[in-house]
């Protein structure tokens, strides 16, 4: 075990085609193999990694950039990757880099050294896609669930609380100051308890209906129905 280097981290099958899934490494790559071309699947159809910049490598590099989950779209022609600070959306065509990247806590970036010696930097947090591929989620601190819209461009930070979990409680937005002045409503990154988090979600395939996991908690929300 000392002498691995690189680890897979989460596999995934295509949603329409049988023969074809994706594996993702420790080391932020993500491998797409066919079992029509070899059983033994230890050569690689396309290769997904996006160019590290020299000048932001940093000792929590490889750490940060280390993938924990990986989900394909409904349609198939996409897959999502989620990292410690972000989450990725890649076109099956397009190995290079990217299409989509949504920033979920970029403001913990300056507390990698606090989160590295009690081992938060190591936790392994979920994604996955509404119905339609239209909209992402996953999971943060402080009991935080991001949402992004890949239509809009826009994203939400909601939490998930006894509050909020009430019969036709609504899901206020919160909004986390990174540092400085904070403002009315805002959240001191410094206030954020690393105990709380929600490492898995879920979204119904055909409702508006998700489902997230809070340490030993499940909230299960939907949209507001008249």
């Amino acid at each position: 075990m000392e002498e691995l280097t690189e680890v897979i981290t989460a596999a995934e099958l295509h949603p329409l085609q049988c023969n074809v899934f994706v594996y993702s490494s420790s080391k932020g790559t993500v491998r797409l193999c066919d079992m029509r071309a070899s059983a033994l699947c230890d050569r690689h159809a396309k290769f997904f990694e996006e160019p590290e910049d020299p000048s932001s490598r940093s000792f929590f590099s490889e750490i940060i950039s280390s993938i924990s989950d990986v989900k394909f779209s409904h349609s198939g022609r996409y897959m999502m990757t989620r990292d410690y600070l972000s989450v990725k959306v890649w076109d099956l065509n397009m190995e290079s880099r990217p299409v989509e990247t949504h920033q979920v806590h970029e403001y913990l970036r300056g507390k990698l050294c606090s989160l590295y010696e009690n081992d938060c930097v190591f936790d392994k947090f979920e994604c996955c896609w509404n119905g339609p591929d239209s909209a992402i989620m996953t999971g943060s601190y402080n009991n935080f669930f991001r949402m992004f819209d890949r239509n809009t461009r826009r994203d939400v930070t909601l939490e998930a609380s006894r509050e909020s979990s009430r019969p036709r409680a609504s899901l206020k937005p919160r909004r986390v100051c990174p540092g400085g002045r904070r403002k009315k409503d805002e959240i001191s990154v410094d206030s954020l308890d690393f105990n709380k988090k929600i490492l898995h979600t879920a979204w119904h395939p055909a409702d508006n209906v998700i489902a997230v996991a809070a340490t030993n908690n499940l909230y299960i929300f939907q949209d507001k129905v008249n």
